[in-house]
């Protein structure tokens, strides 16, 4: 069934591969996105961009709209500590304001985009829903501050938390600076894989599945509800550089780490609603290879999030003003 959807944050990482999908299965896409990183979604009669920001949404309206997915937010650790004020504005204040106005327009399915991160650091074999949330930076902490305004609303509307691990693979919207799209971009322009440490654990999941998660669960609007890990292949970053070098030819080059950072995330309560991944790590590398070598990927200053942030002015487009871009 058709739904009208609007998604805050669309023109991202991951909504660079959401708001296509979901417009290919029909729906009606509305997108709110400051455009920091440019737009580079595609035309489509069912899609509206508006440009403005997340922390002023007083003239913008969301009467109407059966799902809200809020990706907006400031992404990963150093990003959030470039400015953890407008960190705290951006991910925590402005959620709680388009809770509320989610709440007076009526809003069936709010859909909120956490990460796995806001566990921290454990040693547990299996890290569940259940697990105690010990946030160790500015980014985990909002992000788990986010949880608890949205969990306090949750009998206003059904509310999904989907909390992924780090998204790798190729998005219109790209990102080098995250731990497989990196070493694979490495090692196709040095021929060289720098390592730090290398026996940390981290969980993955393949950009393409995390854009089916939230088609699934637009399609299961008011059937589903709760908090989701989602993440499924949890790897060493050594056994990803050796999946690169293999790949690639690349050599690797393993240096001291002062980032202790480990922990598996556990899928299983997501997996037994019956949603499947259908990709790999694996499959992110070869696709990264295949569309370099191919001359589609290039190592673009905007791919990486930190360092475009700081060479940006981020209130350029002056944050109390929102207007609507294309559709």
């Amino acid at each position: 069934m058709q739904q009208n959807i609007f998604i805050t944050g669309g023109c991202g990482y991951k909504g660079s591969k959401i708001v296509p999908l979901l417009l290919s299965l029909g729906h009606m896409v509305t997108v709110f996105d400051t455009i920091w990183f440019g737009n580079f979604l595609p035309k489509h009669p069912n899609l509206k961009i508006i440009r403005g920001d997340i922390r002023n949404l007083n003239n913008i309206s969301i009467d109407g709209f059966d799902t809200v997915i809020h990706l907006a937010s400031i992404a990963n650790d150093p990003s959030g500590d470039l400015d953890p004020t407008q960190t705290w504005e951006i991910s925590v204040l402005a959620t709680k304001q388009l809770a509320e106005k989610a709440i007076t327009a009526k809003i069936e399915n709010f859909i909120y985009a956490s990460s796995g991160s806001v566990y921290g650091l454990s040693d547990a074999e299996k890290v569940t829903e259940t697990e105690k949330l010990v946030p160790i930076s500015t980014y985990n902490k909002t992000k788990m501050c986010a949880e608890r305004i949205l969990q306090s609303y949750d009998d206003k509307f059904n509310l999904v938390i989907i909390r992924p691990a780090t998204v790798c693979g190729l998005s219109p919207r790209m990102r080098l600076d995250v731990a497989v799209n990196m070493l694979t971009t490495q090692a196709l322009e040095n021929n060289k894989i720098r390592v730090l440490g290398g026996e940390q654990v981290r969980p993955n999941i393949h950009i393409d599945d995390l854009a089916n998660l939230y088609a699934f669960f637009v399609k299961n609007k008011n059937k589903l509800s709760g908090v989701f890990n989602a993440g499924f292949e949890n790897l060493k970053i050594i056994d990803i550089a050796n999946t690169v070098a293999k790949k690639t030819g690349a050599e690797i080059v393993v240096e001291t780490s002062n980032d202790p950072r480990s922990y598996r995330l556990c899928s299983d309560k997501l997996l037994g609603l019956g949603f499947k991944p259908r990709k790999t790590v694996a499959d992110a590398i070869s696709e990264i290879c295949d569309s370099w070598k191919a001359n589609q990927l290039k190592n673009k200053p905007q791919w990486h999030t930190v360092s475009w942030m700081q060479n940006i002015d981020l209130n350029s487009e002056n944050k109390n003003a929102a207007y609507k871009l294309s559709a």
